[in-house]
């Protein structure tokens, strides 16, 4: 099984390599290109299609693990729904790298995205109680739960993508984290498709990291949705994927509160609210900001893999109580500013 795996692994990553230039290529020539916006941190026109590249590797290795790896009958209809909803992905991330979708549409394709692979069995359908059994969920709960996860992952993976580097290589860890669980648990067919979902983001970033590539909207949705649904396709890992991105989900739920309180559209970009351009806006570089966030979720990976699952879950409970004091600190500061404001006024 080892060699099999390393086959996925050296194919996928092989094909990601050979599949770039020609994806920065087609973005030069299709006017696929990033222009720098404001509230982001890219100086130069850059070709946004990378993206488009991790798909057709990641989709290579799937097919060769198809060929080398047996599969249950029940996770066909999954493996089906997975590649339905990201067919119902592409074309929306193609048109928002081309024309810069509004919020409302981009959402309505990322939900229709996230429905299929629901229709499919792809459900969140168990959470671990603080006994260590599993409770199920019924539908009602399950339903909008997963869609919520898999919308919300999409997103949050979109909006990390703002320096080089940082969404592939926080994928890329991600990936190989939620590998290693299912090859532990001895989900060989799972592990697989982590394995072609890291080799595809380590393809891509030399090419990002020399700023030559983006992986533009297809990239990050693809990444978000991937790891949403690796997380659920062979049993929920729901806490070991949220460990590990609990640093990038968490800013993904600030910045939107941040937004509300301040009475804009949580969708809305543009105003450098995100933590990577906090951190620029206190003097680190773009390489530091990286590498630092790359070891933070490193450092929740191997917790994550670690930890038994008590523990986790008594982890995650502390992190939403955590969320939770620092959401109501940012209320109750933002009123604050607010009447400070307009007793100066009064003045």
């Amino acid at each position: 099984m080892a060699l099999a795996l390393g086959v996925v692994l050296g194919v996928t990553l092989l094909v990601a390599l050979v599949s770039m230039p020609p994806a920065r290529w087609l973005g030069e020539r299709w006017g696929l290109v990033d222009r720098p916006r404001p509230g982001e941190l890219q100086r130069v026109p850059v070709p946004r299609t990378g993206g488009y590249g991790m798909i057709l590797a990641f989709g290579g290795g799937v097919l060769v693990s198809l060929w080398l790896i047996p599969r249950p009958a029940d996770e066909w209809p999954r493996l089906l729904g997975f590649g339905l909803g990201l067919l119902v992905l592409l074309p929306v991330a193609l048109i928002d790298d081309r024309r810069r979708l509004g919020p409302g549409p981009q959402f309505l394709g990322q939900l229709g995205a996230a429905l299929l692979p629901v229709g499919c069995g792809l459900l969140i359908e168990t959470v671990s109680s603080p006994w260590g059994t599993l409770l199920p969920l019924p539908l009602g709960v399950a339903l909008p739960l997963t869609l919520l996860w898999i919308v919300g992952l999409i997103n949050t993976m979109n909006w990390l993508d703002t320096m080089d580097g940082l969404a592939a290589g926080i994928g890329a860890i991600a990936a190989a984290v939620l590998f290693w669980r299912s090859y532990t648990l001895e989900q060989y067919s799972i592990a697989a498709l982590a394995l072609a979902l890291l080799a595809a983001c380590l393809g891509f970033l030399p090419f990002n990291l020399s700023a030559r590539l983006f992986m533009g909207t297809s990239g990050s949705m693809f990444l978000g949705y991937g790891l949403a649904l690796l997380a659920i396709i062979g049993g929920a890992k729901i806490a070991t994927a949220v460990m590990v991105l609990g640093l990038p989900l968490v800013d993904a739920v600030l910045v939107i509160w941040q937004r509300l309180l301040a009475g804009r559209s949580p969708w809305r970009g543009g105003d450098a609210a995100h933590l990577p351009h906090r951190l620029v806006a206190l003097g680190l570089t773009p390489r530091q900001i990286v590498l630092g966030l790359y070891a933070a979720c490193g450092v929740s990976g191997v917790l994550a893999l670690l930890l038994p699952a008590m523990v986790k879950l008594y982890l995650l409970g502390a992190g939403v109580a955590g969320l939770g004091a620092l959401a109501v600190g940012l209320l109750l500061r933002q009123r604050w500013l607010r009447h400070s404001g307009a007793n100066s006024s009064a003045r």
